[in-house]
């Protein structure tokens, strides 16, 4: 695709893609109207950007002239989005982890969406909840049965959570009988994340916690995250759905951890 001639002309078209793709990673979904109004470029110029986007992987169509961003190396989708994704596998997962923590006990959990849906097969379960997730706080804040404890920190409206410093180090400051989270992907036995401030909270909640327990529907096995934040062997147990490829559960099975494969 021609743009415009110039290796000036080439970077700056690499930097406005770069911005549109972080631009929809924030904000869920845009359309190609509101991304050539922001952008200061043609609606036509839009849909070429938005094209070579769709061609990495870092936005998804969505009809009717919407766009909405896609998970990868470099970004993570909206945790509003992520709530519906894969949603059967996560609801299946949520029940298996759901049996592993105790009545009356103190859990740490993260942004993750998976987190969020094994929080609903507690619903009736008195605990002490640690999040930095607004989504979570709003979900417990009806029960009775429910202390909670929010975080603090910066607000990052693409996550509804709170990250940085002022979270980091209540999270450090606390010992909690279990942490539920998740990972974007699974490379060489270790967690990924692509940002790195939702890593650092989520590093700190795994040593913060007595148990850890990591959520991953099978499709995190076949992603890669830039940001390392715990290796597959600081976790009592690893909840996964049947989809999973034997491979990928002989792998964690033989690092150590009690897998748990949800049906």
């Amino acid at each position: 695709m021609s743009t415009g001639g110039g290796r000036a002309s080439a970077e700056a078209v690499r930097r406005r893609r770069r911005l549109i793709a972080e631009k929809v990673a924030k904000r869920g979904t845009m359309s190609v109207e509101d991304v050539a109004s922001e952008t200061g470029v043609s609606t036509m110029t839009a849909y070429r950007d938005i094209e070579a986007l769709v061609e990495e992987g870092l936005v998804t169509r969505q009809g009717r002239g919407t766009v909405s961003a896609a998970a990868s190396r470099l970004s993570e989708v909206s945790a509003l989005l992520r709530l519906e994704q894969n949603s059967a596998e996560k609801v299946a997962i949520a029940r298996a982890a759901a049996a592993l923590i105790r009545p009356g006990s103190s859990v740490l959990i993260d942004d993750s969406t998976s987190a969020l849906w094994a929080l609903r097969e507690l619903a009736s379960v008195p605990l002490t909840v640690v999040t930095n997730s607004l989504l979570v706080a709003r979900e417990v804040e009806p029960r009775s049965a429910v202390r909670l404890l929010v975080t603090g920190g910066e607000y990052q409206p693409w996550a509804e959570s709170l990250l940085g410093k002022t979270a980091l180090d209540m999270i450090s400051g606390i010992r909690t009988d279990y942490c539920l989270l998740s990972a974007s992907g699974i490379s060489d036995g270790r967690c990924f994340h692509p940002y790195e401030d939702v890593a650092l909270v989520k590093r700190a909640m795994v040593a913060s916690a007595e148990k850890a327990i990591l959520l991953l529907d099978h499709t995190k096995f076949a992603r890669r995250a830039l940001h390392s934040f715990a290796p597959l062997t600081d976790f009592s147990h690893i909840v996964t759905d049947s989809a999973i490829d034997p491979a990928d559960l002989e792998l964690v099975r033989q690092l150590g951890p009690e897998v748990v494969v949800a049906e």
